[in-house]
């Protein structure tokens, strides 16, 4: 499977995906209408956001600039073999 390129394709993804969290979010406070469900929700999505940011941009350019990172994934094996490394 090759990458998106196209910037109306990628344009299109981007608000699909906010459009799904608008609609999950959405879905979860008419489950339970209240101020903390609606707090908490929005700092899960926060925090995600932060953690995925920490993922992709510090630790490429603060931690290890020698290494690109292709997904989570990517990030969890490198930072096991990364301990198995410096375990041994």
């Amino acid at each position: 499977m090759t990458d998106i390129t196209s910037p109306k394709l990628l344009w299109v993804k981007g608000i699909l995906f906010l459009v799904m969290g608008l609609i999950a979010s959405a879905i979860l406070i008419m489950e339970s209408p209240s101020l903390k469900v609606a707090a908490l929700l929005g700092i899960a999505a926060w925090a995600f956001c932060r953690a995925y940011y920490f993922a992709f941009y510090v630790i490429e350019h603060y931690i290890d600039p020698s290494f690109r990172f292709a997904g989570l994934t990517s990030v969890l094996r490198h930072v096991l073999n990364k301990r198995s490394r410096e375990s041994n």
